[in-house]
């Protein structure tokens, strides 16, 4: 199967089974890393269709959604790629990238990054960043009920892995918590470029957030 193929037949599984999604974690979520990760696949080189596959799987099984099981969508990831034909090789570059790649508190880092690695994390961090940022994450504030900010719940800054998981904080945290910390945990030079005018536009957001909040605008 030769790779334009191959990459359609992603896109329609992937479509598929993202239909009822919550919306920041959508197909569209899926779009905007995709084309991240090829913008910065195009400066920094890499194998592309290993970079593509993984951009376009990498959130095929969220665990947010499946009750924290992590194991779910490299499973589903790996059964779909064989059910294709795939190469071993390439199947297991895939899974161990969508396996390995998610925020997780900032607190955890796989020891072999390739640069397909890094660029796909990149791309993903990137949609966490911004306007599209800002957006997804009182989205995904409002699907879990949670308060929009309280000032008496402070950010959590050191948590472990778990508490990060089953966090219920007001959506404000987030930033704190993770959104703020991404800038300085981009991998590529083409990653940290993309990510810098986006780290400056959600300083700006906060500095109105809590100018209006306090009813000093």
């Amino acid at each position: 199967m030769d790779d334009e193929r191959l990459i359609n037949k992603t896109v329609s599984f992937v479509k598929a089974q993202l239909q009822s999604a919550e919306g920041g974690h959508d197909w569209w979520h899926i779009l905007r890393v995709w084309n991240n990760a090829k913008t910065i696949g195009a400066v920094e080189g890499g194998n592309l269709l290993l970079i593509e596959l993984a951009a376009l799987l990498h959130d095929i099984a969220d665990s947010k959604f499946h009750q924290g099981d992590e194991s779910l969508g490299p499973k589903v990831a790996y059964e779909f790629l064989s059910s294709l034909g795939l190469n071993e090789k390439l199947i297991s570059q895939v899974v161990y990238i969508i396996a390995h790649m998610s925020f997780k508190g900032g607190q955890e880092q796989p020891e072999n990054k390739s640069l397909e690695f890094e660029i796909v994390q990149d791309a993903d961090r990137l949609d966490a960043m911004g306007a599209i940022g800002i957006a997804r994450t009182f989205n995904y504030g409002g699907f879990k009920n949670r308060e929009m900010y309280n000032p008496e719940v402070l950010p959590n800054l050191n948590q472990s892995k778990e508490a990060y998981k089953n966090s219920k904080a007001p959506t404000i945290n987030h930033f704190y918590e993770k959104l703020l910390l991404l800038k300085d945990l981009m991998n590529t030079q083409t990653g940290k470029k993309m990510a810098e005018q986006r780290h400056q536009f959600m300083e700006l957001y906060l500095e109105q957030f809590f100018a209006e909040w306090n009813g000093k605008l």
